[in-house]
């Protein structure tokens, strides 16, 4: 291969994105994140979930949290009923799994509070079975039907104890069951949809998950649409793409804290994005950037699929990213 062809360097954002943060009613406030409102939060009982319930709760919202760790779920309820009050704060065992239960915790919210302003669908499980194996193209069978069934539809049975450790959550039984009760409400909402990087590089290795994470994009992609087109909506969506490690798991040398995180997903959805791209101590957003593009470029560009990870492009990404990166040091 004697040539890179195109790939060039592109800004990291572009000149003609139109502005679409909402005026704060509060100095550095969205007026969604604004005391009083009210929080949605599945998976709550830890990881991501916590450290966002507990932000928001600082705020000032009332906050509901979800999850099927029961453990985890009541101790968050005891520190922030503690910390913020019994009236501003529900906790509903919950597998979002299972739309009863989802119906049971948007009735509970609207018959309490009247309104939900902020819905995080905290989605996640990793696509790895119960004895280790990942969900590749044509093996794991257990492992896709829990990941699809889990990330993005919800269909799956009750979850198994490593599942709830997992904290299953599903972003179309929250979508179908909270949205037609959002859209008539006068205040602004913002719906958060809990993605990953994985999403959208695809990088090999499972399959599976990176199939649902792509999937979740796609649908948030067409909410977004969808809520701009209709008619009076003071709803926004947001995609919200984490690094990706299980809730249980140790921080990655480099990867943020799940405050960090949080903190970083609040700026973003204050200055309007869609996109919450979220980077870390090892990866900067540059990096993500152009990974991004490259992936892009292999369906413009007619490269094979993945060509980052394929031996006779490799060391052509490689200078790609080198030379990019020097262009903006």
């Amino acid at each position: 291969m004697s040539s890179r062809g195109p790939s060039p360097l592109r800004p990291p954002t572009t000149p003609f994105k139109v502005d679409q943060a909402m005026e704060p009613l509060d100095a550095g406030l969205h007026p969604v994140f604004h005391a009083g409102r009210v929080a949605v939060i599945t998976g709550a009982a830890n990881g991501i979930g916590r450290a966002a319930a507990r932000e928001l709760a600082k705020l000032g919202l009332k906050i509901a949290i979800a999850d099927y760790d029961e453990a985890g779920l009541t101790a968050l309820e005891a520190e922030l009923k503690k910390d913020w009050g019994e009236a501003s704060v529900i906790a509903q065992l919950t597998d979002v799994s299972n739309i009863a239960d989802v119906l049971r915790l948007r009735d509970r919210v609207y018959d309490t509070w009247g309104e939900v302003a902020v819905l995080m669908n905290n989605a996640g499980v990793s696509g790895i079975d119960a004895s280790g194996v990942r969900g590749t193209s044509w093996t794991g069978l257990e492992s896709w039907k829990k990941v699809v069934d889990v990330n993005i539809f919800g269909y799956a049975t009750r979850p198994t104890a490593t599942l709830a450790r997992l904290t299953s959550r599903s972003v179309v039984n929250m979508q179908q069951t909270f949205i037609p009760y959002m859209l008539p409400q006068e205040n602004q909402s913002v719906i958060i949809n809990t993605g990953s990087k994985q999403g959208i590089t695809n990088p090999p290795g499972n399959t599976a998950y990176n199939a649902s994470k792509a999937a979740v994009k796609s649908l948030t992609e067409g909410l977004s649409h969808e809520l701009r087109s209709q008619p009076h909506s003071n709803i926004t969506a947001h995609l919200f793409m984490r690094n990706t490690t299980d809730n249980n798991a140790v921080k990655p040398p480099g990867a943020w804290t799940a405050e960090e995180t949080v903190l970083f997903m609040l700026d973003r959805v204050r200055s309007g994005d869609f996109y919450i791209l979220v980077p870390d101590n090892e990866t900067r957003r540059e990096v993500d950037n152009l990974r991004i593009m490259w992936s892009a470029g292999d369906i413009t560009e007619g490269r094979p699929p993945l060509s980052r990870w394929h031996p006779n492009y490799k060391a052509i990404f490689e200078d790609y990213m080198r030379e990019n990166l020097a262009q903006m040091d």
